[in-house]
């Protein structure tokens, strides 16, 4: 969002074949919601891909990354880290403290694709569950976006989109430019 520092979305992980369409959709999720930019591991090409047509096609700014280190990554970051996780601590209870702290810091929200090492939850400043039931990562990565941005990424304008989708009741209407 623009009057706000950075927010960052790492995939922690992937296994190609398995996380391919996962890592996708992490991506398009961050996209859509609000985030700045997601990094993906090296091995997930195709989910960077996907996500830079889409961006080309449907508008950004939103910039696509790809890691080798991730552990160096999360290290080297300049900035509050939240680890999304549903073992964490509840969202309700932690996010005005997240919110008010991006005010001032970039913010790094990681979500795991595999299994977190434990170092990960320690460096984090916060672990967050969006829900302390199993569920996908992509459900508490859209949750917590939307608690964080309180809705207004919900209004998001789009530069240099090739395609706009008209909302409507009922039907596709999609608007070449």
């Amino acid at each position: 969002m623009q009057d706000t520092p950075e927010v960052c979305v790492l995939r922690f992980g992937h296994r190609p074949g398995r996380d391919d369409r996962m890592t996708t959709h992490v991506g398009l999720t961050a996209r859509a919601l609000g985030a700045d930019r997601v990094v993906f591991p090296d091995n997930a090409t195709q989910s960077r891909d996907t996500v830079e047509g889409v961006t080309g096609r449907f508008g950004g700014p939103f910039a696509v990354e790809l890691s080798g280190s991730q552990k160096a990554f999360v290290r080297d970051w300049e900035g509050s880290v939240v680890h999304l996780t549903m073992y964490g601590e509840r969202i309700q209870d932690v996010e005005d403290e997240i919110r008010e702290r991006h005010c001032e810091t970039p913010l790094l929200v990681i979500v795991g694709g595999e299994k977190v090492p434990f170092e990960l939850y320690e460096h984090a400043d916060w672990n967050v569950g969006v829900t302390n039931q199993p569920h996908s990562e992509v459900a508490g990565l859209a949750v917590f976006l939307d608690r964080l941005f309180e809705g207004r990424e919900l209004d998001l304008e789009w530069a240099g989109a090739e395609r706009r989708v008209i909302p409507q009741a009922t039907g596709k209407r999609v608007e070449e430019r």
